[in-house]
């Protein structure tokens, strides 16, 4: 059996390209996992990373090995049995002791799954994969905060990284011949003289071949110690700011604390919302983020109250999405921001008030959001709530989703099935 090992190290001794290829390849098996993980993990530790395990026989990899025939010298210490010139039978095909399926053994030991684990950031890069705000546009022309360089021509200042190599010395010569260009002249003008008196001995020529040479040589000399590059000679790539138009998003959170919701239910409804938390801060970094609980009165709240407060009551959830119709009108206009919002309820609301949540989003919120998602979290038959979204959705159908979550492992495929990117 022969083995090839790439020792080839890189940064700090570790294989990170060999390990990066590994991830490639076995992506399918790594996503199957992190979605098993999403739906068993508890609220705290979501966003840390996981063991992965991958059957041995999906892992088996090619190896080098010698064929059937040919001719092998070998040299074995310690043989007592043979000579030279010796014939040794060849074992029959599949009668060694390696590994594999065949007879029980009395020795020997291995595994079943190979195991290894994946940082905090491979685990979201898996978990938030083909995932995108629905619908996302640049609004923001100016003012924000990132800029683009573009090239605006040729300065006389600049950076030194920033040297027009091509401009400086066009700029060089030109300097040059400025300067030389009288000094060139005469020049040439005392050479044609200079040789049409050679061959000639008369005193007053001679006299003044000697004369023209110094004053030849005095040309070059002025001539030569004009500089091949001054420092105004060089020019500089221009380059100038040009603000970015910028994606300014915000995303609010509704969730159903009624007394109806009990604590299962809730849990469920604060995973959908960490993991559309952390999708959010990792994927879009100036996105803001509102968070607003209610029961029959509606309060927006910080992240730590929105996921750990026990406070409860009735249920009327017109007011929560009056109360986003006030922020929005107050602090997100919407000339300068993409609006989201994602809402969470069991379906339980006060009598006639789905009528009212249907006014509320066909008149005010679904002409001013981007996307509007809402899960209804229950095994039980829908309610006049999920009927009055329903015909919101006829209305919107591009703008507005719902979807029904039963029990934790249908959290993560509603997730992604909400947010998933979408073809151009």
């Amino acid at each position: 059996m022969s083995y090839v090992v790439d020792r080839r190290l890189n940064a700090k001794n570790k294989s990170t390209v060999n390990r990066q290829r590994f991830l490639d390849r076995y992506r399918d098996h790594i996503k199957k996992a992190v979605q098993q993980a999403v739906d068993k993990r508890s609220i705290k530790d979501i966003e840390s990373g996981e063991q992965i395990s991958i059957p041995s026989r999906d892992i088996s990899e090619p190896t080098f090995h010698h064929g059937q025939g040919g001719v092998r010298n070998r040299v074995l210490p310690g043989n007592k049995e043979f000579v030279s010139g010796d014939k040794i039978q060849r074992p029959e095909s599949g009668g060694g002791s390696g590994s594999g399926k065949g007879d029980a053994s009395d020795s020997g030991e291995g595994e079943d799954e190979f195991v290894f684990q994946i940082t905090q950031e491979e685990f979201l890069n898996y978990m938030f994969e083909d995932l995108e705000l629905p619908n996302l546009v640049k609004r923001q022309l100016t003012g924000g905060e990132e800029f683009k360089y573009h090239r605006a021509g040729i300065a006389n200042e600049g950076n030194p990284g920033k040297v027009n190599i091509v401009r400086s010395l066009r700029a060089a010569n030109a300097r040059r011949m400025a300067l030389t260009g009288q000094k060139r002249k005469q020049l040439r003008a005392f050479e044609e003289e200079l040789a049409t008196l050679v061959g000639e001995d008369d005193p007053l020529v001679a006299a003044r071949r000697k004369e023209l040479e110094q004053l030849i040589a005095e040309l070059k000399s002025r001539i030569k110690r004009v500089p091949w590059l001054d420092d105004f000679d060089l020019k500089y790539n221009l380059q100038v700011k040009h603000p970015v138009p910028s994606s300014k998003a915000v995303m609010f959170c509704v969730m159903d604390v009624s007394g109806s919701m009990d604590q299962a239910t809730k849990d469920v409804a604060k995973r959908f919302f960490l993991l559309l938390y952390l999708f959010l801060q990792r994927s879009y970094g100036h996105t803001e983020v509102v968070f607003i609980r209610h029961h029959t009165s509606a309060k927006e709240v910080d992240e730590q109250e929105f996921f750990y407060s026990r406070e409860t009551g009735g249920t009327i959830v017109s007011s929560a999405l009056r109360l986003m119709d006030e922020i929005i009108d107050a602090r997100f206009p919407t000339s300068e921001w993409n609006i989201y919002c994602a809402q969470a309820s069991d379906g339980d609301n006060w009598n006639d008030d789905s009528s009212v949540c249907y006014k509320m989003l066909v008149e005010h919120i679904m002409q001013k959001v981007q996307y509007f998602s809402y899960i209804e979290i229950t095994p039980r038959d829908h309610q006049a709530l999920w009927r009055s979204y329903e015909q919101v959705e006829e209305n919107f159908p591009d703008s507005f989703a719902m979807r029904q979550i039963q029990s934790l492992a249908d959290i993560y495929p509603v997730f992604r099935d909400l947010f998933h990117k979408k073809a151009a």
